[in-house]
């Protein structure tokens, strides 16, 4: 067993009628093109929804390839091969149509239905998380929060009342609950990992630097804080360093 994080997301979902309208390719060919759909992809797929969004409030109906690019400094036949995962291939010297592309995207990525999860641990990060609003966008809603401090447990935290993890199994199974967040101590990460797992959780999104060992059909997302911090120091320091270097002349 092993923590598994998904290049592959998308499934086996045709393209939409949006996708087809505007050029999108046969359902045969977008299955394909979905199931070879890159990790590198997948992550560059939220930041042109983000443009679509703030252009769609700003009543543009079209949107370029180059204006996405932008988002990324990328090619812009990049953008389009990124796109064409959803079925949308857009129109030559049009581009595409923002509302549609919206759709896709979001259909993509399964966004478009509310996906209710739950979050085990209630220390400073789960309360942090537990009060961020921005989830709603990508069409997430976490509906419960668990812990076995009995401090935190009946205490309300942004709205959410805490519950004890002896209620996890009956909460997740009553709700069909398939995803979960995890933002417990790191010695613990593991021992609740398995009583999501055991609840019927199928997706974890592990804020724990622990590498989780989950069944073949569960899959664990790790977002590793340290690792981004790390990528932000060295990018700095190179930068302090590369202003201090004394001017050739």
């Amino acid at each position: 067993m092993k923590e598994k994080t998904d290049s592959k997301e998308g499934g086996s979902r045709p393209p939409s009628a949006a996708g087809r309208k505007v050029g999108g390719p046969p359902a045969a060919v977008g299955i394909e093109i979905e199931r070879k759909a890159g990790l590198p992809c997948v992550k560059r797929l939220p930041s042109y929804l983000q443009l679509l969004r703030v252009l769609q409030a700003e009543g543009q109906e079209y949107v370029s390839g180059t204006v996405l690019a932008s988002v990324h400094n990328l090619e812009p036949v990049i953008v389009r091969k990124d796109l064409a995962i959803t079925g949308i291939t857009g129109t030559p010297r049009v581009g595409f149509q923002v509302t549609e592309l919206i759709a896709a995207i979001e259909r993509f990525l399964g966004w478009d239905n509310q996906t209710k999860a739950i979050l085990v641990g209630t220390g400073n990060l789960g309360a942090a998380l537990l009060g961020y609003r921005g989830f709603d966008n990508f069409g997430l809603i976490i509906v419960a929060a668990f812990d076995v401090d009995p401090k935190k447990i009946g205490t309300w935290v942004h709205g959410c009342k805490v519950q004890s993890m002896n209620y996890l199994a009956s909460f997740v199974r009553r709700g069909e609950i398939k995803l979960g967040v995890l933002t417990v101590p790191t010695d613990v990460a593991q021992p609740a990992a398995d009583r999501m797992v055991q609840a019927g959780i199928r997706g974890i999104w592990n804020f724990t630097p622990v590498k989780l060992q989950v069944p073949e059909n569960v899959v664990a997302q790790k977002e590793d804080l340290a690792e981004g911090l790390a990528v932000l120091s060295h990018r700095l320091h190179q930068l302090l360093r590369s202003r201090a270097l004394p001017v050739s002349r």
